[in-house]
């Protein structure tokens, strides 16, 4: 029987299964507003809420929240000395994949000054996709699934947070009604790195491309919302934009 993402971390406290999904969505969310530094440090809020839950499940008790160990890479290399017998994913794999995560939160740059790099969209993405992985891993264990199931159930859990735009493959749609081109635009560049005019024109469904340059592109261009290259029709949202769409999603999503 396929998992209800309702009832995805049902087997854990409330509190704890709310740190960890709390934590996952804000990776989810900040990464699709592009906002890289936020979305790595969420990155290191999940490591401490997985931790905790692996650790329960491997000891057959669970804390009722999320609980951040002294020293992360020791608690976690222990859990594979501490449990020789468990399943590998419980007292290997997750535990690994922790550390690595937590390396990126506090040594790239993200969790303290002095780090290597800035924060940026590839350490995010690493971010991103680990913690999928680590949720879906999560999932599987708590619910005996396959790999498929854990990972559709994620992506579930995904969609039911950032729910404002439909994507499937190429398309993409925006499923508040009644928004403006201006929100709807927003909204649809929020979630990608950059994008293409008749991109957008098929996403609103917009068949005047003339109308939307003259009413939406360029006065937003020209507010440096945007920037609007209309020699190639590539469109990406600048700091300003980026403000705005988390303003407006923000007061969709409440």
């Amino acid at each position: 029987m396929p998992v209800d993402a309702k009832a995805a971390l049902s087997a854990l406290p409330a509190g704890l299964a709310a740190d960890v999904l709390s934590a996952f969505t804000e990776v989810v969310t900040n990464f699709e507003q592009h906002r890289w530094e936020p979305s790595e440090l969420n990155g290191g809020k999940l490591c401490e809420a997985v931790f905790t839950t692996v650790d329960g499940y491997l000891s057959g008790t669970y804390s009722p929240r999320a609980v951040k160990p002294r020293n992360m890479v020791q608690a976690c290399q222990g859990l594979e000395q501490k449990y020789p017998q468990a399943v590998r994913s419980a007292r290997i794999q997750i535990p690994r994949m922790l550390i690595g995560l937590y390396e990126i939160r506090n040594n790239r740059g993200v969790g303290h000054a002095g780090g290597d790099v800035d924060p940026n969209q590839m350490d995010a993405t690493v971010v991103l996709y680990m913690s999928k992985w680590l949720v879906a891993e999560l999932v599987r264990l708590l619910h005996t699934c396959s790999t498929q199931e854990a990972a559709d159930v994620v992506e579930e859990l995904v969609e039911r947070q950032i729910a404002l735009v439909w994507q499937r493959g190429d398309k993409k749609r925006v499923l508040q009604a009644g928004l403006s081109r201006k929100e709807q635009l927003l909204l649809l560049l929020a979630g990608v790195t950059d994008a293409t005019e008749s991109e957008v024109i098929r996403w609103m469904e917009h068949g005047n491309k003339h109308n939307l340059r003259n009413q939406t592109l360029r006065p937003l261009h020209k507010a440096r919302w945007i920037e609007f290259d209309e020699g190639d029709g590539t469109l990406r949202l600048l700091p300003p934009g980026i403000e705005e769409a988390e303003k407006l999603i923000k007061s969709l999503q409440r």
